[in-house]
């Protein structure tokens, strides 16, 4: 339980940014985050119907649980709140996490219970984050256009879940999805120093080659700090492999 600062119990969870992309005088930029316990008021809105039909029950529950009222969920990278989501889990109701998915030699559904507190950092490259600042340069290797981008916060992916929702009807007319090109508009702040977001929207839809695009996503990917969502499992005929945690109904719900 960390040094009490608060009228109520809290635990302090450790960042995978190390608040390294925040601003100096964010609550943030010191790398943890102060949690407080779920109480009744917690599972009040874990049990919201209508939350969770708009699908925002989890976002609710985060900003419940966040202890300091000066740190707001959309300011948060999404890395961050992975990490913040797993801590919550394990606070709420213990690091055992029982789930059915498909094993990988068998095919068959099997039940398995993973040990969330075993989970660790994505591996990147920490010197490649610049202290205070969420911004990166990229000089794309085809066209040797350089771009700068920044990593994306939860008020951005809310923001592109809108923008893709309002195109659901040209999605549907066309079958083309546009999410990938809405991110990257999202992501890059600038192409060869130009700010201005009609001049990325032109580059990402109609200059943008698609060697430089699979460079470009392998980049972010290598400076983006998360929380590895993997986990070795011993399949039913004995073999290791590294699956995928999934993150279904059972996660802040496990007695459902």
């Amino acid at each position: 339980m960390s040094e009490q600062k608060y009228a109520f119990p809290t635990e302090v969870l450790t960042l995978p940014s190390k608040g390294l992309l925040y601003p100096k005088d964010h609550p943030l930029s010191s790398g943890t985050i102060d949690v407080k316990y779920m109480t009744a008021k917690e599972e009040d809105i874990l049990t919201s119907s209508n939350l969770i039909e708009k699908g925002t029950v989890v976002d609710r529950l985060l900003e419940s649980v966040i202890a300091d009222p000066k740190i707001k969920l959309d300011d948060i990278l999404i890395g961050d709140k992975n990490a913040l989501m797993i801590g919550t889990r394990v606070l709420g109701y213990g690091p055992e996490y029982t789930v059915k998915f498909e094993d990988p030699d068998t095919t068959l559904e099997v039940e398995h219970t993973f040990n969330l507190t075993q989970l660790t950092n994505v591996d990147i490259d920490y010197k490649l984050l610049e202290s205070g600042k969420n911004e990166f340069k990229y000089e794309l290797p085809k066209s040797g256009d350089k771009l700068t981008f920044k990593l994306l916060t939860n008020g951005d992916e809310k923001n592109i879940d809108k923008e893709i929702k309002a195109y659901k009807k040209l999605t549907q007319a066309t079958g083309v999805d546009n999410s990938l090109t809405t991110r990257m508009k999202y992501q890059i702040t600038s192409i060869n120093g130009d700010t201005k977001q009609e001049t990325i929207n032109d580059f990402v839809d109609n200059k943008f080659l698609s060697l430089d695009t699979r460079e470009y996503r392998k980049y972010v990917k290598s400076v983006t700090p998360d929380i590895n969502l993997k986990q070795e499992y011993e399949s039913q005929v004995g073999e290791t492999h590294t699956v995928d945690i999934p993150i279904g109904i059972r996660f802040f719900w496990p007695d459902t």
